[in-house]
């Protein structure tokens, strides 16, 4: 009986050192691997995957290889892995002025390619002092004293950035995703050519298109939805060819008329609120010098025939007023 006590105890010390082993066994082999990582880490990011080969692809007329490169801060010998590929393309965009775009990409082992496309002239943003010419995707390009013809022109933008260089913002958040929604358009379509938008009142925008149709499309929202509405009243059979007036009315019809005064001229800010008429003026309301002031009609054209009636009544209640009491 003692002997079969001795050869359980000994069994059991066996499976103890076994377990005890085998985890020690398992710690030596987490070791040895983390060991191998940051070996193989340290390794990477010093000796292995460093550039030697930069490959400059793309369009660019202004640019050299050299410049473009130059411009990125990447070098040869540089490693891939500790590349900011992000901060290369911005450094080539505010770099370089009529680069468009840029994008940085890695081909392990060694290589590396900077594609660039140029910037195409799309744009002029009319503001208070002057114009300026924009990209395709919203680049200042220059701030120019004129509008450059051949190009869509916006008016009532109110840009808050003007540096060539910089993409374009505005003071209205509203009118900035507007901006972005047209350009998007245009960039896109061929027919029905825009020639100009006005957004200075952005809940009463008008759309100037080179076929000499005026879209009064209402407010910033929707507006690929209003111009796809615009379009199909324009290419309608009894429209087509046609000059004059298209008014967005609702959310969901569109009306064209040939003739809706007032006339639309690019640049004047459009009237949103009621024209005051001969008939809101006080018959005899005078000016700070002292003279009766003349009654327009909306056009800002003295309404003679009112003018008269309003001339009458003053007269008439001038001599009331002169004559003695009976």
């Amino acid at each position: 009986m003692k002997d079969v006590e001795k050869t359980s105890v000994e069994r059991e010390n066996s499976s103890k050192r076994l377990r005890r082993r085998k985890r020690k066994m398992n710690l030596y082999s987490l070791i040895v691997i983390l060991l191998v990582l940051t070996v193989g880490v340290t390794v990477s990011y010093t000796f292995l995957f460093n550039i030697n080969e930069i490959k400059i692809s793309g369009e660019s007329d202004q640019y050299t290889a050299e410049q473009i490169l130059q411009a990125s801060g990447i070098q040869k010998g540089d490693n891939l892995l500790r590349l900011n590929t992000h901060k290369s393309e911005q450094n080539i965009l505010d770099a370089l002025l009529y680069v468009e775009t840029a994008d940085v990409d890695r081909h392990f082992p060694s290589s590396l390619e900077i594609t660039v496309s140029k910037c195409v002239p799309a744009f002029n943003v009319v503001y208070e002092m002057g114009t300026l010419l924009v990209s395709k995707q919203g680049k200042i390009l220059a701030d120019n004293g004129f509008i450059t013809t051949g190009l869509p022109v916006f008016y009532g933008y109110d840009p808050l950035e003007k540096t060539p260089g910089k993409p374009l913002s505005s003071e209205d958040e509203q009118k900035h995703e507007a901006f972005l929604e047209f350009i998007d358009i245009i960039n896109d379509t061929e027919q029905n050519i825009i020639a100009s938008v006005d957004m200075t009142d952005k809940y009463a925008m008008l759309v100037n298109y080179s076929n000499g149709i005026i879209f009064k499309m209402g407010n910033w929202t929707d507006i690929e939805y209003k111009l796809n509405m615009a379009n199909n009243v324009m290419n309608d059979k009894d429209v087509e060819g046609k000059t004059g007036y298209i008014t967005m009315i609702g959310s969901n019809e569109c009306s064209f008329r040939i003739n809706d005064d007032p006339v639309y001229i690019p640049g004047v800010t459009p009237q949103t609120t009621e024209p005051v008429t001969g008939t809101d003026i006080i018959p005899g309301e005078q000016g700070e010098s002292g003279e009766s002031q003349p009654v327009t009609n909306p056009a800002g054209e003295i309404d003679e025939d009112q003018e008269e009636i309003f001339r009458e009544h003053n007269e008439a209640l001038t001599e009331a007023t002169e004559s003695p009491e009976e």
